[in-house]
C-alpha cells in the first residue's frame, strides 16, 4: 500500500477494526487510488449484528430514557456540525461531489440529528376506550429491534441520517453498511458516534461488498428491520434475502422525475430551479429533475436560457469552492451515460449542448452538463435513469398531455411544476403520480417532511414524524383493574 494513502477502520461494538480484507478507494477526480478501506467480512457482519442485539437489550442503551437517548442524537449532530469541513472533505475526496454542496449540506445534517433528538420522547401509545367494564386497554411504542441500514455512495452522510436518527430516536440498534463506493465519510461519522458516548454496539459501521457483506447483513436472523437506499436491481436482491428473516423493509430506489414547465413563468427562474435540479451534485440525485416538459409558448425562450446557463457551469477540481460542476462517482456510470446519449442521439433526439467528456480534464470521471431535445418519449434517455447530468427535454401542448408524459413512467418519487396558475398548480398536485411535488421550486428538503416515492421508487417514507414510528411495533396492554374473580369461560352469560 501506498504510506501516502488514507486508512479507514470499521467500527463494531463499540471498537475501531482494521479488517481481515481490505480494498482502495479510487478519487473520481483523478482516477487514483486514495485510502485502504476495510472490507467485512460475513464473520464481521455476523459480529456486529449480535453486538446490536446485545446492545438493544442492555441497561446502558435500553435502560436509558427517551430523553436521555434525544440527548445523545443531539451531542452527535454538535460535533457533525463541528467537523463538517472534515466530513465535507472526506466526501468530495471519496465521491467527486463539490466541496461547496458537501459543506453546506452536511451542516444540514445535523439538524435531522437534532430533529429526531427532539422526536425521541415524542413517540406515544394510546389509551383506547374498548366496550369491556373493568377494563384499561392501551398500546405502547416498542423499538422494533435491529436495524440494517444500507446507503449507496451519493449523500451518505444525509442518506444515513434519515435512517439512524429515526432508529435511534426509536430505540433500536444498528449496523450501518457505507458503500464501497465512497465510504470515507461513513467510516468517520463512527468516531463521532464514539465521541458522543452511544452504549458499545448501539451503531455499527462497516463496509464491504454484496455477498459477504450485504447478503449477509439482509438475511441474518437477528436483523428486524431494513432500510435500503439504491437501486432497483439491488432492492429485488434485499427483498429476496429478507425472506429470510422476515424483516420489515423500507426501500428508496430513485427515479426519472419529471419537471412541468407552463406558459407565463419567469425563464431566469425556472432556469435556476432546472439547473439546481438536474446539473447540482453533477445530476447524482435520486431526485434528479432528469425529464424537462415544457410548454410551447415558453419553450423556445426557455431552451436558449438552459442550454446558456449549461456551458455556464464551472466544471473543475470538486476540491475547489469555485467548481460548480465535479466528477461522476465511478467511471462505470460514465459509460453507461455515454452509451445511453448515443444511443437516444441515433433514436432522434438532438444534442444540444455536452455530450462527452470535457477536454480539459482527461482524468477522472467527468462529464459536460448535458442537454438532449427528444422528439418522444420512446428515446433511450427519456426513460432511463442515467445518475448523471443528463436532461431530456420533450415539448407539450395542453395540461392533459404534460401529465400523460409526465406520469409515462416506471418510476415515481420526485416531480416539480412551474406555472403562475394556483388553480393549475393544484390539479397537477392532485394528479402526478410521485411522492414528491415541488411547486416554483425544486429539490428543498427538510427532515420535518416525509420523503418517498410510488412505483419503482420504493416502499415506505423517511423524514418527519412517521419515520420514527416505522421503527416502532405497537404492544397492545390489556389490564383487569376488577376485582372481582373471572368467570367461569365455559359458562356463557
Amino acid at each position: 500500500m501506498n504510506p501516502t494513502h488514507e486508512t479507514f477502520q470499521q467500527y463494531i461494538d463499540g471498537q475501531f477494526e482494521p479488517g481481515s480484507q481490505h480494498f482502495e478507494s479510487l478519487s473520481p477526480a483523478t482516477g487514483e487510488a486514495w485510502a485502504r478501506m476495510p472490507a467485512a467480512t460475513e464473520a464481521d457482519v455476523d459480529r456486529a449484528v449480535r453486538a446490536a442485539h446485545r446492545a438493544l437489550h442492555a441497561p446502558a442503551w435500553q435502560g436509558l430514557t427517551a430523553t436521555q437517548r434525544g440527548k445523545l442524537l443531539h451531542r452527535l449532530a454538535d460535533l457533525i456540525a463541528r467537523d463538517a469541513p472534515e466530513l465535507a472533505r472526506l466526501e468530495t475526496q471519496d465521491t467527486g461531489k463539490v466541496i461547496r454542496e458537501t459543506l453546506a449540506q452536511i451542516g444540514y445534517v445535523a439538524e435531522y440529528y437534532r430533529y429526531y433528538g427532539g422526536l425521541a420522547d415524542k413517540v406515544q401509545g394510546a389509551h383506547l376506550p374498548v366496550d369491556k367494564p373493568d377494563i384499561e386497554a392501551y398500546t405502547r411504542r416498542e423499538p422494533i429491534g435491529v436495524v440494517a441500514a444500507i446507503v449507496p455512495w451519493n449523500s451518505q452522510l444525509f442518506l444515513s441520517a434519515v435512517k439512524i436518527g429515526p432508529a435511534l430516536a426509536a430505540g433500536c440498534t444498528v449496523v450501518l453498511k457505507a458503500s464501497e463506493e465512497g465510504p470515507a465519510p461513513l467510516l468517520a461519522l463512527a468516531r463521532l458516534v464514539h465521541e458522543a458516548g452511544f452504549p458499545p454496539g448501539v451503531l455499527n459501521i462497516l463496509t464491504g461488498f454484496g455477498q459477504d457483506c450485504g447478503k449477509a447483513l439482509t438475511s441474518h436472523p437477528l436483523v428486524q428491520r431494513i432500510a435500503f437506499t439504491g437501486g432497483p436491481e439491488t432492492a429485488r436482491h434485499i427483498v429476496h434475502n429478507a425472506a429470510q428473516n422476515l424483516a420489515a423493509t423500507s426501500l428508496e430506489l430513485g427515479g426519472k422525475s419529471p419537471v412541468l414547465v407552463f406558459n407565463g413563468v419567469d425563464v431566469d427562474s425556472v432556469c435556476n430551479g432546472i439547473v439546481a435540479g438536474i446539473f447540482g451534485a453533477s445530476g447524482q440525485s435520486c431526485v434528479a429533475g432528469s425529464r424537462l416538459l415544457v410548454q410551447s409558448g415558453v419553450y423556445d425562450a426557455l431552451m436558449a436560457r438552459l442550454v446558456a446557463r449549461a456551458r455556464q457551469i464551472r466544471i473543475g477540481e470538486p476540491h475547489d469552492p469555485a467548481t460548480e460542476m465535479g466528477p461522476l462517482a465511478t467511471l462505470k456510470q460514465r459509460q453507461h451515460i455515454e452509451q445511453v446519449v448515443q444511443a437516444s442521439i441515433e433514436a432522434g433526439a438532438t444534442l444540444l449542448t455536452g455530450g462527452q467528456a470535457p477536454a480539459d480534464f482527461p482524468l477522472g470521471h467527468y462529464y459536460e452538463p448535458t442537454i438532449l431535445a427528444c422528439p418522444d418519449a420512446r428515446v433511450p434517455c427519456v426513460h432511463t435513469e442515467l445518475f448523471g447530468p443528463v436532461l431530456s427535454v420533450l415539448k407539450f401542448d395542453t395540461e392533459e398531455e404534460a401529465l400523460a408524459l409526465a406520469n409515462d413512467s416506471a418510476y415515481g418519487l420526485a416531480s416539480g411544476v412551474f406555472t403562475r396558475d394556483l388553480a393549475q398548480a393544484h390539479r397537477m398536485i392532485r394528479q402526478l403520480r410521485a411522492g414528491i411535488v415541488w411547486v416554483n421550486t425544486y429539490r428543498v428538503v427538510s427532515p420535518i417532511v416525509p420523503f418517498g416515492g410510488f412505483g419503482l421508487s420504493g416502499l415506505g417514507r423517511e423524514g418527519g414524524l412517521e419515520a420514527v414510528l416505522d421503527y416502532t411495533r405497537t404492544k397492545s396492554v390489556w389490564l383487569n383493574t376488577s376485582d372481582a374473580p373471572i368467570p367461569d369461560p365455559f359458562v356463557m352469560r
